[in-house]
């Protein structure tokens, strides 16, 4: 399922991002051009702007009630009767919303801090900005958000 969020979802987008859908998000798109890449890639639109949903031409929708992220992230799942699957989790970068894929190590060299080359096997790399992942000290953390999302 295709998904965009509005510039009030930026931690929503995310989180959906990390769990590996396909979320259009930025930051300062106007609600015009909103509505329009919703329409012309057939995204369903998240938003939590009442003014939005005053429009004719509002594509199919969510509209987000909570301002709580893990509220929001249950509404959508909920209301888009998203399955949540540990394999999709991962694959899709935060930041860009870009594919991720597994990069060799030696591939990342000097695009990583020195200790984390040394002390890292796994990485991948976004094929829209070229941002580099790896489990650091932050994967325990991300592993048990994932388990309080209802991830297995």
């Amino acid at each position: 399922m295709l998904l965009i969020a509005d510039s009030m979802l930026g931690k929503l987008a995310k989180r959906l991002r990390m769990l590996g859908f396909d979320v259009g998000y930025e930051a300062w798109v106007d609600d015009r051009e909103l509505v329009r890449r919703a329409r012309a890639e057939g995204r369903v639109l998240l938003t939590r702007d009442t003014q939005l949903l005053r429009r004719r031409d509002l594509p199919p929708h969510v509209f987000i009630h909570s301002d709580h992220v893990g509220e929001q992230l249950a509404q959508v799942v909920s209301a888009l009767e998203l399955r949540l699957d540990r394999g999709a989790a991962f694959t899709r970068c935060i930041v860009c919303n870009g594919e991720l894929a597994s990069a060799p190590k030696e591939s990342v060299r000097g695009q990583v801090p020195p200790y984390v080359f040394r002390t890292q096997d796994r990485f991948a790399r976004c094929h829209g900005c070229s941002r580099i992942y790896w489990r650091g000290t932050h994967w325990q953390g991300m592993e048990r958000g994932l388990a309080e999302m209802g991830v297995e």
